[in-house]
């Protein structure tokens, strides 16, 4: 797998410079699921966000009921898990693989590990969670 290529794709990253996307890529590690894994659940704390290789993964929320309700599917280059990483409250979703998926895991560590070494790729790509954070909101209120 080339990470760096997989990153170089996904919106998470856009703007960012060669140096800095290497950066990430040595950071990041690589996690497989098979069909109906639990990648995190709902009420977790969250301490890491996950860019998709390859594979399909459903975002879930527990109705009134308790059962498990599809909001949306992800597939690459999608990003998730980074609204723990903003607020540092518990996720708000569960997330599990719809196909056999693989997915490259960054921790709040890394990222603070990167925003040490690349103050303005931080800048970069916080922006991009917020434009893709954005447009769900956008998404959801239609």
């Amino acid at each position: 797998m080339q990470k760096l290529e997989v990153l170089s794709r996904s919106p998470l990253f856009e703007m960012l410079s060669t140096p800095e996307l290497e950066f990430v890529a040595d950071l990041s590690r690589p996690r497989r699921y098979a069909v109906g894994e639990i990648v995190f659940e709902e009420g977790e704390l969250g301490d890491s966000l996950f860019v998709i290789v390859d594979g399909e993964v459903e975002v879930l929320r527990k109705n009134d009921a308790g059962e498990l309700k599809v909001l949306t599917g992800l597939h690459a280059p999608a990003f998730f898990g980074e609204m723990s990483l903003i607020d540092k409250e518990y996720r708000s979703a569960t997330v599990r693989a719809k196909s056999e998926s693989v997915l490259l895991h960054l921790s709040a560590e890394n990222l603070a590990l990167f925003r040490k070494q690349y103050r303005d790729g931080f800048t970069f790509l916080v922006i991009n969670i917020a434009r893709v954070l954005s447009s769900r909101l956008r998404d959801a209120n239609q």
